[in-house]
């Protein structure tokens, strides 16, 4: 009986796994290797040295939130193919845009630390976490769709996968649209956003231990 190419095509989870982890860590590096210490040729005192820092605090802000959004949706992909029996090809080539999505982070984020005052850049930036968290959504979906989700999934693991995405989107447009007034507001609620879905999930555990 012949088999077609596509039906046995991107069935390994394991393999897909281990090529988001090393994407998400190359694109994590790039992140770090953008930033550069104070030109030693202006530097002339202790004075000079500490007006160079305090001039790259924008740009630290703007690295630790995008180390914060890599780190959430890494997150969010794993919390997905950890639910997941078996790939398929469509499936694979979804999670393979997801990661191209990844890859493009580095460059949304030197583009709003460079003009971090200008609407255009923070509405790009936003324009990835959007399409982030649209490749995550289609993703799920066609799991769903085809049946891949593992047998002994309870069913609120879906709706509830489905329903974080949905609201941190939300929240994510949210904190685009007050760029309208600021876009150090925008970015200063994107932060406290990716802090509370860091941390926050952790501490409401631990009180209720």
């Amino acid at each position: 009986m012949k088999s077609s190419y596509n039906a046995i095509a991107g069935q390994s989870v394991e393999r897909l796994a281990a090529l988001s982890d090393s994407i998400f860590g190359v694109a994590m590096t790039l992140l770090l290797l953008e930033l550069h210490v104070p030109v030693k040729e202006l530097i002339h005192s202790e004075a000079d040295l500490r007006h160079a820092l305090t001039a790259l605090a924008p740009q630290l802000l703007v690295y630790l939130m995008s180390f914060l959004t890599l780190g959430i949706f890494w997150v969010g992909q794993q919390t997905q193919l950890n639910h997941i029996e078996r790939s398929e090809r469509h499936f694979t080539w979804i999670n393979l845009a997801f990661l191209f999505c990844v890859t493009l982070m580095p460059f949304s984020t030197r583009l709003l630390a460079e003009y971090i005052a200008y609407r255009t850049a923070l509405i790009a930036y936003w324009a990835n976490i959007l399409i982030l968290g649209a490749m995550l959504l289609i993703s799920w979906g066609r799991a769903k769709k085809t049946a891949i989700i593992k047998g002994d999934v309870p069913e609120e693991v879906p709706r509830a996968i489905c329903r974080r995405i949905w609201i941190a989107q939300l929240l994510y447009a949210l904190g685009a649209l007050l760029c309208i007034f600021n876009t150090y507001w925008s970015i200063g609620f994107i932060v406290l956003l990716q802090l509370n879905y860091a941390i926050a999930p952790q501490l409401w555990k631990n009180k209720g231990e």
